[in-house]
């Protein structure tokens, strides 16, 4: 059958047998998923600045790695365990769909707006955040290969049912009348308990590893953040599947939320450390945002307004569940995501708006939360959340267990491994070549040891400026012949000199 791909007005022709769609729909969705396809990067910088620097790269190659695999298993059976209509059991789809046969210009199982295929390709891009969000909870301790095979048998087995629950139209969740826009459940709950379980099966990084950690890039968290939110906006916005009113309040509701949750975050990290912390202003910006995964659609601009203060607050009281459950979440993936993903499913009950759902104007008759007297929706909520959070914990933790038991794939790197850096053992290559001295040379030697009266300190205190230059040069040699010896440590040191290369050593 030959395609007439001739256009008149606004709407693109296909053969008779498919409907008639707008063109402009169509642009706004395909941007949108581009967008989302965005926070791929964010979220790879966001985590790279949050480690340390011996593990910067390993953490933008998980991601990057991670959302390959997670491709290959959407377009191989992902988008028909997720989405096929013609499964009936309400748990998962079959293999209608297997390799996106079957999916081309039909009404999409979510919005009769946009075609099956431009929804299939938009709805990968969910799936690969997910999971992106997930693979940070091998920070510094977990191997690249295992959590590979992790992504392939994670999306089958847990992120697959969790949006046929709640978006097949023959998904429980869905019947059952679970308000979730773009992905309180999936996205979120699926990406913070399975970022839980993972890291409760690799285990705490040691000891020392955790005295005094810190962000290695402050600057690429930001730049991550921001790249997030951008996206986010293509990542709710788009949910709305045409370009309408509808989509233009859930980007509203995705500016204001992580707004408020941001400069509460912030304050509240004020009270304690007398500083207005930019990792504190970013995590609470990322709260906010994932709380209007599952409400920007849904939400009155005031409620957003309230939902972003809420989730300020309560995720980041929410990173001391860590604490209590000593389960080592190096990034809080717990807290932001599926505290964050809680909290605006939660919202959905109560403040959710029929008038806001019918901006769209396709879903007329949808009944809101406790504004518009719908009182069951919030236990619907609550059930909604309690089913997807239970299953995906377990579920993932067995994935791991089994994962971990097979030769060559252990989940954790070895104790070497840990302390020499995931870039050095994994990866073979860094995100930035660097040398870290403290203060005080009086007390270091060129080769890194304690000798107040060694000969680089006497060369220091006595040799004039070419003698410090000599000095300077000598310890960066010593750093570029030995890889393994990555940083020169003084204890009780306040400050730290970044000693550039200079011509000698090039």
């Amino acid at each position: 059958m030959t395609v007439n791909n001739s256009c008149i007005g606004t709407h693109l022709y296909l053969p008779s047998i498919y409907p008639r769609f707008d063109r402009g729909d169509i642009s706004f969705i395909i941007l949108a998923g581009a967008m989302a396809f965005f926070m791929i990067p964010g979220l790879a910088f966001l985590y790279s600045g949050l480690s340390r620097r011996k593990s910067a790269l390993s953490l933008i190659m998980v991601v990057c790695a991670s959302n390959a695999v997670c491709i290959v298993q959407w377009y191989l059976w992902g988008y028909s365990l997720a989405f096929s209509p013609t499964a009936t059991n309400g748990f998962i789809g079959n293999f209608a769909n297997f390799g996106l046969r079957n999916v081309l210009g039909g009404p999409s199982p979510g919005s009769p707006l946009i075609p099956q295929l431009l929804y299939s390709f938009y709805q990968m891009e969910f799936a690969c955040v997910t999971i992106g969000i997930l693979v940070g909870a091998i920070a510094e301790r977990g191997r690249l290969l295992p959590v590979m095979v992790f992504t392939f048998l994670w999306m089958t087995f847990v992120y697959c049912p969790l949006a046929c629950w709640a978006w097949n139209v023959n998904g429980w969740g869905y019947k059952w009348g679970v308000l979730d826009f773009a992905g309180g459940g999936p996205v979120e709950l699926g990406s913070g308990f399975g970022g839980l379980a993972y890291g409760w099966a690799l285990g705490r990084r040691k000891d020392k590893e955790l005295v005094n950690f810190r962000p290695h890039n402050v600057a690429m968290v930001n730049l991550g953040t921001f790249i997030l939110w951008f996206g986010w906006l293509g990542f709710n916005g788009g949910c709305a599947y045409g370009a309408n009113l509808r989509a233009i309040m859930a980007i509203w509701n995705s500016m204001l939320s992580p707004a408020f949750a941001g400069i509460v975050w912030c304050l509240l990290d004020y009270r304690l450390e007398r500083k207005y912390s930019m990792v504190g202003f970013c995590s609470g910006s990322i709260a906010g945002l994932v709380a209007t995964t599952a409400a920007a659609g849904y939400l009155q601009p005031w409620a957003s307004v309230i939902m972003g203060i809420v989730s300020g607050v309560v995720c980041n009281y929410g990173t001391k569940v860590k604490l209590i459950l000593g389960i080592d979440d190096a990034f809080d993936i717990f807290a932001a995501h599926a505290v964050g993903g809680i909290i605006g499913l939660l919202f959905n009950g109560i403040f959710a708006s029929r008038s806001v759902i019918a901006l769209d104007g396709v879903n007329l008759n949808v009944n809101g939360g406790w504004v518009d007297h719908n009182w069951k929706q919030l236990y619907i909520q609550f059930d909604y959340i309690c089913a997807a959070s239970g299953y995906t914990f377990v579920v993932t933790a067995i994935i791991c267990k089994a994962i971990d038991k097979i030769p060559g794939l252990q989940l954790r790197t070895t104790p070497e491994g840990e302390s020499v850096g995931l870039d050095e053992v994994e990866i073979g290559e860094y995100a930035n070549d660097y040398i870290e001295v403290r203060r005080h040379y009086f007390d270091l030697s060129a080769l890194g040891e304690h000798k107040g009266d060694s000969t680089a300190s006497d060369l220091f205190v006595s040799g004039g400026k070419n003698s410090s230059s000599n000095l300077r040069k000598s310890v960066h040699r010593i750093q570029l012949e030995d890889s393994a010896q990555e940083t020169i440590h003084e204890k009780n040191a306040d400050t730290v000199i970044e000693l550039q290369p200079t011509s000698e050593c090039h």
